[in-house]
């Protein structure tokens, strides 16, 4: 099982090294466009091997597609990061060429991969990624709702004060400050609805922290984060890998799912060997529907956006 991530930045550094901690798969190839920095981080990581025991090869390439023949699944990382005070949507013009041209190349080495985005904005990449490849749509996967969805917990796991692996909470919605949905009323603590445990309140800082999770790191970091995302990318190549069938929140196309058509937006997926193996469609009440339409819109502006680009 090979798994390529294209950008040897922080972010598919992390993922790299969490795959390979946890023997995920047994082989990563990671690949940049800056001379020696893939192979730079490659070999670090390997160094790690013989102190945390684990057995997967890791290695590094600049810009040699061929090295990444014949992976199962390739995440996509590249393109720059957010700097503070930009938002993701500010990211497409730059961000959407070199989604385009990595997807391009990495299907002419691995045509039957499984293709997971991380490139910001996220949902519109993977929207790109998509409708530029003609791939079906089990075989994109934007990673955004993993992310968010861990942060969520981890913010509910605070303000609880109990273990966040005891929390059960789920993310939808596009992938940013603005557009994704904490889903506070289903949220559980080992089975038991967290508004036993906390106010409207509390509920309501939770999910406004989680909602600008990624933009609090960066005004702290002066950049991205990239510990959460490369472990919440890593746990979903797990899924996709060993086939664990695992519902994790991601951004997938969609066709009549929550009313929405044409449209790659974070909901509940069945992950496994297969990629998207089934969506899930949850009962959400009347305030829940009003404002997954809302987040839509605001993706489907943005996919907008990339069309006039692309013309």
């Amino acid at each position: 099982m090979k798994v390529t991530i294209v950008g040897a930045g922080n972010v598919g550094a992390t993922c790299a090294d969490v795959i390979s901690y946890r023997g995920i798969a047994s082989e990563v190839v990671l690949l940049d466009i800056k001379e020696g920095f893939a192979e730079g981080k490659a070999l670090d990581i390997m160094q790690c091997a013989t102190n945390t025991g684990f057995n997967t090869r890791v290695s590094g390439v600049t810009n040699d597609y061929s090295k990444t023949a014949d992976s199962s699944v390739v995440v996509i990382t590249s393109g720059i990061p957010r700097k503070p005070g930009m938002t993701r949507e500010e990211l497409i013009g730059i961000n959407a060429g070199i989604v385009k041209t990595v997807v391009e190349n990495v299907l002419v080495h691995s045509p039957n991969a499984i293709i997971v985005v991380v490139s910001n904005p996220m949902d519109t990449m993977t929207y790109l990624a998509l409708k530029s490849t003609g791939l079906p749509k089990n075989r994109i996967i934007g990673m955004g709702g993993a992310l968010d969805s861990s942060r969520f917990r981890t913010y509910l796991s605070m303000a609880l004060g109990k273990p966040a692996n005891d929390i059960s909470a789920m993310v939808i919605g596009g992938h940013g400050d603005t557009t994704m949905i904490p889903l506070t009323r289903l949220a559980s603590y080992n089975g038991i609805p967290v508004s036993q445990f906390l106010s409207e309140e509390a509920l309501e800082k939770v999910a406004a922290d989680t909602m600008v999770g990624g933009a609090t790191l960066t005004g702290l970091l002066g950049t991205s984060a990239w510990y959460a995302p490369g472990a919440s990318v890593a746990y979903l190549v797990d899924s996709i890998l060993n086939d664990q069938k695992k519902m994790i929140a991601c951004s997938v196309f969609v066709e009549g799912e929550y009313e929405q058509n044409d449209i790659c937006i974070g909901v509940p997926c069945i992950i496994g060997k297969n990629g998207v193996e089934e969506i899930i469609e949850i009962e959400l009440n009347d305030k829940e529907k009003a404002v997954f339409a809302k987040s839509a819109v605001a993706v489907r502006a943005m996919n907008d956006a990339l069309k006039s680009i692309l013309a």
